[in-house]
């Protein structure tokens, strides 16, 4: 099989690696450059378990091939953290609110989040379901996590100032 060699910037790290054209982004990451954050589910883009930042945008990593984030740059759930190695706003309030259960799907939620928050710094719950629509949990009713949210969308809010 033909392959092809990529530089893609991650969490700020210039990763290069010679790839074949079917390699999915969330197998690049898993396995190339060892981050195990980004999880695989359904492996389908129906789960949002595999929630990555590519260019800002959030994507499934698992739609994704390797060779279409050449040159380009993503965030996964290792790169959200605070520059001290502490929590993002968003990470800490799904911990204090509970937004977690087994927490296999955390960080496609996490990551949607954060670009949710982003781009929406103060949703309504209506645009906060809207958001999240993308991402399925199994584990809770849902509460924690809306809850999570609207707690980092204060946290965002006070850090701005």
């Amino acid at each position: 099989m033909p392959t092809r060699d990529v530089e893609v910037t991650v969490n700020g790290t210039v990763r290069r690696s010679t790839v074949e054209p079917r390699l999915t982004l969330a197998d690049f990451l898993r396995e190339r450059c060892g981050l195990t954050g980004t999880h695989l589910g359904c492996e389908h883009g129906v789960c949002g378990a595999c929630t990555v930042l590519l260019d800002g945008a959030a994507v499934r990593a698992c739609l994704v091939f390797a060779v279409q984030a050449d040159g380009r740059e993503v965030t996964t759930i290792e790169g959200l953290g605070a520059a001290d190695g502490g929590l993002s706003p968003v990470q800490t309030a799904f911990r204090e609110h509970h937004g977690l259960q087994c927490g296999f799907c955390t960080p496609g939620f996490i990551v949607s989040v954060t670009a949710l928050l982003r781009d929406n710094p103060d949703p309504t719950e209506e645009q906060i379901r809207e958001g999240l629509s993308g991402n399925l949990c199994r584990c809770t009713g849902y509460q924690g996590i809306i809850a999570a949210v609207r707690a980092a969308a204060g946290a965002e809010a006070s850090n701005a100032d």
